[in-house]
């Protein structure tokens, strides 16, 4: 169901989009014989990247004017064919149908990666929450419902864990983070897969879930709810201070969201663009984090004006180079050299 928003949340969610507004797509102070204005829109999950990206390729490009609306990467896809951005953010790449609708051609490749944790709002801890892979996925499908079951509590021994209902916050926009952690359910839960919950950008979630739009109202509502958890990417709860679960990943481990274990997830470089996504499913190896995902950029090959179709290559070029270690400070993970290879690869093929 969705949740109607309250003052406080709608506090949070105003606060945060403020302050993921870029530069408006308008030659303001420059000669506009000479200004390009680039528009995107589309994930949340990569739009504190994205922010800082542009803001520092400004200083190096002052013609370039780029703009980029977090709505979602179902609504940035949307956008880009109806023609109305010149670019679309998405944490899963474009499918067979929707490339097929665009006029001019797409090209993608990943820019960056990241993790998605399990933010909450417990209560009474006197330590880091602990949940199994069972157990994370079986909260999210509606099988266990209060803070103090049995399965919870034997992973949390000591922890004063309250007789209180679970509320599960869930995105109400279509959202490729969505469909990268739906995915990680599937592949992991039994329970997941049997009560038909889905995979995609959009699913439908046990009843009495919260729903809330984009990855800043989904942690603004978290924020607000006693007994609350939600799925986000990392930079959203790290700014306003919220506890992330501590997760069993594939290997047994418990492990905490850091940028060593999200390195760690993302270490095998695939031999392709199109086994990347499969690679971050559910990773292996010992200390790796084990919800992690892509982050896609979607562009057309041929642009009208080529100046446009220069400053888009140039600007993914720089995110490719200069931009990798401008997220580590937010919780993003920089992509290998293998994978950075094979994108730049992808940005030459582009012809643009």
């Amino acid at each position: 169901m969705t949740i109607a928003r309250s003052a406080p949340l709608a506090a949070f969610v105003a606060a945060l989009w403020f302050g993921l507004q870029t530069a408006p797509a308008t030659a303001q102070g420059a000669n506009a014989s000479d200004a390009i204005a680039l528009r995107g829109a589309g994930s949340t999950f990569a739009s504190l990247l994205y922010k800082k990206w542009i803001e520092a390729y400004r200083k190096a490009a002052p013609s370039v004017w780029i703009s980029y609306d977090p709505v979602g990467s179902g609504e940035g896809i949307a956008r880009f064919i109806a023609e109305t951005v010149d670019f679309a953010g998405s944490d899963v790449p474009l499918s067979e149908t929707e490339i097929a609708r665009v006029h001019n051609g797409v090209a993608m490749m990943p820019t960056l990666a990241g993790m998605i944790v399990l933010a909450y709002n417990v209560p009474g801890l006197s330590a880091d929450l602990k949940l199994p892979r069972d157990v994370y996925a079986d909260i999210f499908a509606g099988a266990i419902k209060r803070w103090d079951d049995p399965r919870i509590r034997a992973a949390n021994p000591g922890q004063n864990l309250p007789h209180l209902d679970i509320v599960v916050v869930a995105r109400l926009d279509s959202s490729g983070t969505t469909a990268a952690f739906t995915e990680h359910l599937a592949a992991i839960s039994s329970t997941w897969r049997e009560r038909g919950l889905g995979v995609g950008k959009l699913v439908q979630w046990p009843a009495g879930s919260m729903l809330a739009s984009g990855s800043e109202g989904v942690a603004a509502r978290i924020k607000i709810s006693e007994g609350a958890i939600g799925y986000v990417e990392y930079g959203f709860p790290k700014r306003l201070n919220l506890p992330m679960a501590v997760l069993q990943n594939q290997a047994g481990e418990f492990v905490a969201p850091d940028a060593a274990s999200g390195q760690r997830a993302m270490a095998t470089d695939a031999t392709s663009l199109a086994l990347l996504p499969a690679s971050a499913v559910d990773p292996t190896g010992h200390g790796a984090y084990p919800i992690v995902t892509y982050s896609w950029i979607a562009f057309n090959r041929k642009y009208a004006d080529p100046r446009k179709s220069a400053a888009m290559r140039d600007f993914i070029d720089w995110g490719l180079s200069q931009g990798q270690g401008a997220g580590v400070d937010l919780g993003y993970v920089p992509l290998t050299s293998g994978v950075i290879a094979l994108s730049k690869q992808a940005l030459g093929a582009a012809g643009l």
